[in-house]
């Protein structure tokens, strides 16, 4: 091993730390609508959702012809069967002067033609309903396609600093609030404006009188909704936020009942809870209390309409201005004028929930990518595993160099060691080899070439990880080893299990390799999933391995196999291993010392013992007991 470069200890810096979180649980209700969240910028955002809907304009067309049409062959059928309603009137009363006879052909002509007309509406609705689910689906799944492309693109460090809850509720929330709103409300807003027109229309060539009085209704009954919500918001966002509060109780208690338990603080859990459900239900009470008086009222006022317009309507009928059955057509139309007011006020506040879920999901998309992969690669080939880092200089921010001036090569077959206390950077140089970061200035070289030169999917082909934080998926044994090399036959990865110890272990589960591992993978130990991974390198077989020493919340046996199973997998493999116990590397080619994010020692074991620096320090306390 040859030193490039002294390196320069630097000030004690941190990169971006990712973190877990939870995402937003609303669902899209009542309760998220009242909550009515506005877009930054609804203008532009409704501008980028209309060009995202460019494709579909001909469908998003004939949805709203026909949504128009069915609603019109609705409004017209009440004055038809007012005719009828008029017809039959007249010969009654004809029968009791004895001067006339009831006319059944041409109420039966009316009744037919209403029937018609009403089918030809749901027909219609029909139709537009199922090309709309049709655009809101497809929507959705580009939404959720683009989103899914977008994450494969976009650069670690984004990940880092964002919170995983933030990033699934892109997928889910924001995009099935998109395709609800374009489902139902897109099309619920062209029938009820059509209807309102329509009705008012039809109204008005009845009884301009009795127009009036309904009008008159419709003040009052929007003063009493818009007292209602403002009431009942406040509630429903309370409600809302207490609700994630004791899902998120719920959630940590659950996923530590042990350490709960252990404690004894059940009886805290409890009183904490009951604390939290009290608010609650205090605000779940109200919100759901006043938002169930809308409906009671309204109809109170409702029915006092149609007493009055009755009441107008019979004084109409006698002085012989309106047929008794306008009346009758009257009474259908007011009853269905209001609610149409009532969806455009509401559409308003969706549209302006679905303007901020929009607008979320196009900032997403927009968010900067990683570097192209340069366009014309350089192959692997069949190289040895040689890596050398020149002048690298790396900061997580330009301003906040954490590596300075570094250089060293590993020769192929080589193991280098890299130690520090936690927070040194470790992992930082992991990163830096797999091109999940780019340099700031200076180059790392796999096998002669610049990682830039070849795309990331090659460049990491070359590589396998073992790291401390085990990954293994929902699915059975076999796949999951198998995820090293998907091409793999299962006499491959069971011969990849027995070379890394694991082989006895499987075995002796339920279904042994067709084992499903559950969502937790709790149903094997710490240890069990470790030779799993390793299991899944040696299928990989790479030239160049990155490993984290991960043996020290398991059993002594179990930790055994491990370190065989590694120095198996290392043997010939150029390897990088991440050393918390420093007595396992004493054997290692060269060692990286790391602290503060810097390399400020390097060197072979003996000779990092014999300068009794900060390495020396951080074996002897090992051994000694002290804390670093």
């Amino acid at each position: 091993m040859t030193l490039h470069g002294a390196p320069t200890p630097a000030p004690a810096a941190r990169g971006p730390m990712g973190g877990r979180g939870r995402g937003p649980m609303g669902r899209g209700g009542p309760m998220a609508m009242m909550k009515g969240e506005k877009p930054r910028d609804f203008k532009g955002t409704m501008k980028k959702l209309i060009q995202y809907l460019g494709s579909y304009k001909v469908a998003i067309l004939v949805v709203m012809i026909f949504a128009i049409a069915s609603t019109i062959f609705s409004i017209v059928g009440p004055k038809i069967l007012g005719n009828a309603t008029t017809k039959l009137f007249e010969g009654v009363m004809g029968q009791i002067a004895g001067t006339g006879s009831i006319d059944f052909g041409y109420i039966g002509q009316m009744i037919l033609w209403t029937l018609g007309l009403y089918i030809l509406s749901a027909l219609f609705a029909y139709i537009q309903g199922w090309v709309m689910s049709g655009v809101s689906m497809n929507v959705t799944y580009r939404f959720r396609k683009d989103i899914s492309e977008k994450i494969n693109r976009m650069p670690l460090r984004y990940f880092d600093g964002t919170n995983h809850g933030e990033i699934l509720s892109r997928v889910t929330n924001d995009v099935d609030t998109v395709s609800q709103t374009l489902n139902q409300s897109l099309s619920q807003i062209v029938t009820s404006v059509t209807t309102v027109i329509g009705v008012l229309v039809m109204m008005f060539t009845i009884s301009w009188q009795m127009t009036l009085v309904a009008l008159v209704m419709v003040p009052i009954s929007l003063g009493i909704i818009g007292l209602v919500v403002s009431q009942s918001q406040k509630y429903f966002k309370q409600q809302q936020d207490y609700l994630g509060h004791l899902n998120g109780h719920i959630e940590e208690m659950y996923g530590g009942h042990v350490v709960m338990k252990a404690f004894n603080g059940e009886q805290k859990s409890v009183e904490q809870f009951d604390q939290i459900n009290t608010t609650l239900f205090g605000s779940a009470w109200k919100s759901q209390f006043l938002s169930g008086l809308m409906f009671p009222v309204m109809n109170f006022v409702g029915n006092l309409g149609y007493v009055a317009i009755c009441i107008l309507g019979g004084y109409l009928t006698i002085k012989g201005t309106i047929a008794v059955g306008d009346i009758q057509a009257f009474v259908q139309y007011v009853r269905s004028f209001t609610q149409p007011i009532s969806q455009i006020a509401n559409i308003s506040n969706i549209f302006q929930q679905t303007a901020a879920s929009a607008e979320r999901v196009f900032q997403f998309l927009a968010e900067p990518e990683e570097e192209p992969d340069t366009k014309e690669p350089v192959q692997p080939g069949s190289g040895a595993g040689r890596v050398d880092f020149k002048n690298v200089h790396f900061g997580y921010s330009p301003d906040k160099i954490i590596i300075n001036d570094f250089s060293f090569y590993a020769e192929p077959g080589q193991k280098i060691a890299i130690v520090g206390p936690t927070g040194a950077g470790k992992t930082t140089m992991v990163k830096l080899l797999m091109r999940f970061y780019d340099v700031n200035s200076g180059a790392i070289l796999v096998d002669g070439h610049n990682v830039k030169d070849y795309t990331r999917s090659d460049l990491r082909c070359m590589f396998g990880m073992v790291l401390q934080d085990t990954w293994l998926y929902n699915g059975p044994i076999m796949e999951n080893i198998r995820y090293g090399r998907s091409d793999a036959t299962d006499d491959e990865v069971i011969a990849a299990a027995r070379t890394a110890h694991a082989d006895h272990f499987i075995r002796t589960l339920p279904d042994g390799y067709k084992m499903v591992l559950n969502e937790e993978t709790s149903n094997i130990s710490q240890g069990q999933m470790q030779l799993l991974t390793i299991a899944r390198a040696i299928l990989a077989d790479p030239r160049i391995l990155i490993l984290d020493e991960a043996t020290s919340s398991v059993d002594t046996h179990t930790e055994v196999l491990i370190q065989k199973a590694m120095d198996t997998l290392m043997q010939g493999r150029t390897s990088f291993v991440i050393a918390h116990r420093l007595s396992t590397i004493r054997e290692a080619d060269w060692i990286l010392v790391m602290n503060n994010g810097d390399i400020v020692e390097q060197g072979k074991h003996a000779k990092l013992l014999a300068k009794k620096g900060f390495y020396a320090e951080l074996y002897n306390s090992q051994f000694e007991g002290k804390e670093i």
